[in-house]
């Protein structure tokens, strides 16, 4: 048993966002029907590494779901997706606002037929607003969210941080959002729209940016390794690395103090309390880089883990493959790809301990599923 067994799901759209929030669905028991187009399906199939003609990305955006191939733009195959519709728990779109109601596609043409329907739509900017029909991908959202201003080091260009932030974080909204909808829906038997904006979904995780500004007239700048208004937490240099160290709790700043033999400063009234720390966090990284840069990493780490200060190396993929704690949490998942061979993925997540999820079949190959769902007269049972 799974939590979500039993709920149909459709998935229209493609790339990250949508597609994300579909494959935590399956991930935890839903049927999710993925709509692809047949010109090549998905783009996400070709994207970054490849292994012969399908992208390892695909393998684990798309675990646990079926591939239909239909042509949108047809209003013949357009109605099988409107059929699919009509018995789906929970639709999903990613298309630019306006779309699906040009498709007649849209909540409100569905719901006279399926009042209980839950439709996320995820878009650039939300559904309505000035900038609605703009183009939106996950780096403009992680841009005008202000999240793209505070990466990188002061006085250099902002950089990107490296994945989809943008996109997987909209996609974990939209999951939200169903999930809330569907505790409504079961309440009052009346579904509704979701409307997730890449932008607001960044916007969400600033912490305290806006009200910092609006009351203080702060505008908070980059930082590098560091967050401003919390210390002492950064990235130190030792002999043969760099480790990260979260010293900024009150205990484990003594802690950390009396461990790189600087009493003085665990004693100083001044600095037990953050605020007063942050004053002078340029004084402490200095003591704290003085100690870490004359020992190993693992001596480093070693250390401060006997003193109960949270500290860590920094992983590159490489560590993460090879990690014990890793694989302790099955987050290292030894899986087949469609075609049998090995391939290992990130594990499911969150841990539910009376409903896990889990990984039920491999990414589909395009249209995979196309005979059991076009000719069925309602939507098809799960294989066993």
């Amino acid at each position: 048993m799974q939590a979500l067994n039993g709920l149909k799901v459709l998935e229209l759209g493609q790339l990250i966002a949508g597609p994300f929030a579909g494959r935590m669905l399956a991930d935890f028991g839903a049927d999710v029907i993925k709509v692809e187009s047949r010109n090549g399906g998905d783009p996400l199939r070709r994207w970054r590494e490849m292994r012969g003609d399908t992208s390892l990305w695909w393998e684990v955006q798309s675990r646990g779901k079926r591939s239909i191939a239909l042509d949108l733009a047809d209003a013949g195959e357009r109605a099988i997706a409107r059929r699919l519709a009509l018995e789906a728990d929970v639709l999903i779109e990613n298309f630019r606002p306006g779309k699906m109601e040009e498709w007649q596609l849209d909540h409100a043409s569905l719901a006279a037929d399926n009042p209980e329907l839950v439709m996320l739509r995820v878009s650039g900017y939300g559904q309505d607003g000035p900038y609605a029909n703009k183009p939106g991908f996950g780096l403009l959202g992680e841009a005008m969210a202000g999240l793209r201003y505070l990466t990188g080091e002061p006085g250099r260009v902002p950089v990107r941080t490296g994945i989809s932030i943008g996109d997987t974080l909209a996609g974990l909204h939209g999951v939200i959002g169903i999930l809330m909808a569907l505790r409504h829906r079961d309440a009052t038997g009346e579904g509704q729209v979701i409307d997730t904006a890449l932008y607001e979904s960044v916007f969400n995780v600033m912490e305290s940016l806006l009200p910092e500004y609006t009351e203080n007239g702060v505008v908070r700048e980059p930082s590098g390794s560091a967050l401003p208004g919390i210390a002492p937490s950064n990235a130190y240099p030792c002999s043969d690395g760099t480790i990260l160290i979260g010293g900024n709790g009150d205990r484990i700043f003594r802690d950390l103090m009396t461990l790189i033999d600087r009493q003085d400063l665990a004693d100083d009234p001044e600095l037990a309390h953050n605020d007063g720390r942050v004053t002078r966090v340029a004084e402490l990284d200095e003591a704290i880089a003085a100690w870490t840069s004359t020992r190993g990493v693992d001596d480093a780490l070693d250390a401060l883990d006997n003193a109960q200060v949270p500290a860590g190396r920094i992983y590159s993929v490489a560590d993460i493959a090879t990690d014990a704690h890793y694989l302790a949490r099955d987050m290292l998942l030894h899986t087949r790809a469609r075609d049998g061979t090995p391939l290992i993925m990130p594990g499911v997540v969150p841990k539910l301990s009376a409903t896990p999820g889990k990984v039920r079949s491999p990414a589909p190959q395009l249209g995979e599923h196309d005979d059991d769902i076009k000719h069925a007269e309602r939507w098809p049972a799960l294989p066993h």
